[in-house]
């Protein structure tokens, strides 16, 4: 790997990591249960889906590929 392409990852993967884990905090604050009503099986859905794509994005650097971009619904 060229110096050219450590750098590129970096200074791109730094701010897209930060992305996630903002995007995660607002997911938590759907767990006050005060403004939101929600059951178990909902939160298993989207830990399931978070779990599954964070599974596929080991995989990708682990194997250098890249999956589809589907959407989580319930």
């Amino acid at each position: 790997m060229s110096k050219e392409n450590r750098d590129r990852f970096v200074r791109v993967a730094g701010p897209r990591v930060n992305k996630v884990l903002k995007a995660l905090d607002s997911l938590e604050k759907c767990s006050n249960t005060y403004n939101y009503m929600y059951s178990e099986e909902d939160v298993d859905k989207m830990y399931g889906a978070i779990k599954s794509r964070l599974e596929l994005l080991k995989k990708s650097f682990e194997k250098g590929l890249m999956k589809n971009n589907s959407e989580f619904k319930f």
